[in-house]
C-alpha cells in the first residue's frame, strides 16, 4: 500500500469492573479511507463502537477489517453487535478447532475429534458466536498468523506454529480444562469458570529505573493474542492486545522481514492492560528502548504509551508497568473513563483535546 494521507486510533474507555479493549481505526491511502476494527470489549461495548464509527468516521458503508485478537470476553465479546449491525468486509481470528485433525494427538484426555471440536468450542464462546454470525452474513473469515496483511498492518505475533501450542498447553492451564471439569460435574461452563483475582502486591518505593517483573507468565489464552504492526504517516504502530513476553518476542524476531527497526516504536499499546506478566526489562529495551539514565522534567517525548483500562479496576495497570514507560521517555496514557485519539493529520474533531499523561509513580509492586 501508498504513504498514508492520515490516520487516527481511537482506544475506546471500556467501562466495567475488569478492564477490556475496544479499538477502531481509520487510515486514507492515496485518497482512499479504510476503517478497522480491533476487538469490541465486553458484549455491551459494541454499541460504543457502532457510535463512535458512525459519529466520528463518517459512518461508512462498511468496515473493511474486524479483528478479533483472541476468545476472552473482554475483546471478543462486543464484536458481535459489530458483525451483526455493520456490514464487514473481512473478519480476522484465529479458530482453534480447525486445526484439530494436527493436534489431537498431543490431548492427554481427547481421542474423538468430535469432542474436541465440541470442548474447544464450549471453552471460546465468543469465537464460536463470531463465526457462526459471520458465516450467517456470507463474511470471509481469515486467519491471522505471522505474516498476514490486514489492510495496511502486518500480524506480527502469534506464528501458526506456537499458535498450536497454546491449544494443546490450554487444556491442562486454560479453557478446556475448565470444560472438561464442567462435564465431569454435570454442570454447564459458566458454572464452573471463576475469575482469578489478581493477588495484591505491597507496594514499595523504588529509585528510577528499578523495575521488578514476575517470574510467570500470561496465560496460554493471551498468549494466543493477534499482535498487529503498521507504519502509517512516518510512525510506526505495534498493537498488542493480550500478547505476552513469547508474542513481543516473536515481535522482535519478525521485525526485519517487515523492515521495522527496533527499538523504534511511535505508538505502543501496553500489553494486557498494563499487566506485570506480559513484559520484561530486556523485551521492553529492545522494542521501545533502554532506559533513560535520569528522570525527565517533562512528560516523556519519545514515544506514546497507551494503556486500556477501567477505572473500577483495581488491578491494572501496575505500576511497574507505568513506571517501565516512563523509564523508555514515554507519555503514557490511559483510557480510565475517557477514550484516547492518537493520530497524525487526521481531520480535527470538536471537543477533543490532548490528554494528559499518567504521572511517574515513585512505589512498584515488590
Amino acid at each position: 500500500m501508498g504513504v498514508a494521507d492520515f490516520f487516527e486510533i481511537d482506544f475506546l474507555d471500556v467501562e466495567a469492573k475488569k478492564s477490556g479493549d475496544a479499538i477502531t481505526i481509520r487510515y486514507e491511502i492515496s485518497n482512499v479511507q479504510y476503517v478497522h476494527v480491533v476487538d469490541g470489549g465486553y458484549l455491551e461495548t459494541g454499541d460504543k463502537v457502532l457510535q463512535h464509527i458512525e459519529k466520528y468516521y463518517e459512518n461508512p458503508e462498511k468496515i473493511d477489517h474486524v479483528v478479533s485478537t483472541h476468545p476472552d470476553g473482554d475483546h471478543a465479546a462486543g464484536l458481535r453487535k459489530v458483525l451483526e449491525n455493520r456490514e464487514v468486509k473481512n473478519l480476522w481470528m484465529n479458530r482453534p478447532w480447525l486445526y484439530v485433525d494436527e493436534i489431537i494427538d498431543r490431548f492427554a484426555r481427547f481421542t474423538n475429534k468430535d469432542n474436541l471440536v465440541k470442548a474447544l468450542k464450549e471453552a471460546y464462546p465468543n469465537t464460536a458466536a463470531l463465526e457462526k454470525i459471520a458465516e450467517e452474513k456470507g463474511i470471509p473469515i481469515h486467519e491471522a498468523f505471522q505474516g498476514a496483511k490486514i489492510g495496511a498492518f502486518t500480524v506480527m505475533a502469534p506464528t501458526r506454529a506456537r499458535y498450536l501450542n497454546k491449544i494443546v498447553e490450554s487444556e491442562k492451564t486454560g479453557q478446556i480444562a475448565k470444560v472438561e471439569e464442567a462435564w465431569q460435574q454435570g454442570k454447564s461452563l459458566a458454572d464452573i469458570i471463576y475469575e482469578t483475582v489478581a493477588k495484591a502486591a505491597n507496594l514499595i518505593r523504588a529509585a528510577w529505573g528499578a523495575e521488578t517483573f514476575p517470574v510467570e507468565g500470561t496465560s496460554a489464552e493471551n498468549e494466543m493474542s493477534v499482535v498487529q504492526y503498521a507504519l502509517l504517516c512516518g510512525k510506526t504502530i505495534l498493537l498488542t492486545a493480550d500478547t505476552g513476553r513469547e508474542g513481543l518476542q516473536e515481535v522482535v524476531n519478525y521485525a526485519p522481514s517487515v523492515g521495522l527497526t527496533l527499538p523504534g516504536i511511535n505508538r505502543f499499546q501496553v500489553p494486557h492492560h498494563g499487566s506485570r506478566r506480559n513484559v520484561s526489562t530486556e523485551l521492553l529495551d529492545k522494542i521501545l528502548g533502554e532506559k533513560l539514565p535520569h528522570k525527565p522534567e517533562t512528560d516523556g517525548t519519545k514515544f506514546t504509551a497507551i494503556i486500556s483500562s477501567a477505572k473500577l479496576d483495581g488491578d491494572h495497570p501496575r505500576n511497574a508497568v507505568v513506571r517501565a514507560m516512563h523509564h523508555r521517555g514515554a507519555k503514557v496514557l490511559s483510557t480510565e473513563g475517557r477514550g484516547i485519539r492518537t493520530m497524525q493529520g487526521a481531520p480535527d474533531r470538536e471537543g477533543w483535546s490532548a490528554a494528559k499523561g499518567l504521572p511517574y509513580p515513585d512505589e512498584q509492586e515488590d
